[in-house]
């Protein structure tokens, strides 16, 4: 197997045992460590849980766009809340983000998240070549 590991400033350094993403096999997979709401200058806490989604999603793009493709690369979407009640605004504003078809997804209620988060979300991503 051939692995690819991932790194840009553009997106919040990783703070545990992990890469920011990683392609594997013949390149066209990459797999995108969970993202939280750092701001990737300061590597602190953006702050409101609608700033922190917005924020999410920009660190997922910067990722994204570091391994050679793009948001609508993502194939799947994993999203976890520690208040389900903000499903609907994850919903909103990543309608601004995404375009049909979307991915495929998963909204996961957890009791806590790293940093004080309200929100995390990681990803798969085919490139098409």
């Amino acid at each position: 197997m051939n692995k690819q590991i991932i790194q840009t400033n553009e997106a919040p350094k990783a703070i545990g045992t992990y890469s920011q993403a990683v392609r594997v096999s013949s390149g066209d997979t990459v797999y995108l460590s969970g993202q939280i709401g750092l701001d990737a200058v300061t590597m602190q806490m953006v702050n409101g849980t609608e700033a922190e989604i917005q924020q999410v999603f920009l660190n997922l793009t910067a990722v994204a766009t570091a391994s050679g493709g793009s948001l609508n690369d993502i194939v799947k979407l994993n999203i976890y809340l520690i208040d389900m009640d903000n499903f609907a605004k994850v919903n909103e504003i990543m309608a601004s983000y995404f375009s049909q078809p979307y991915p495929a997804r998963a909204a996961v209620g957890v009791n806590t998240l790293p940093r004080g988060a309200q929100v995390e979300m990681d990803a798969v991503m085919v490139i098409q070549k």
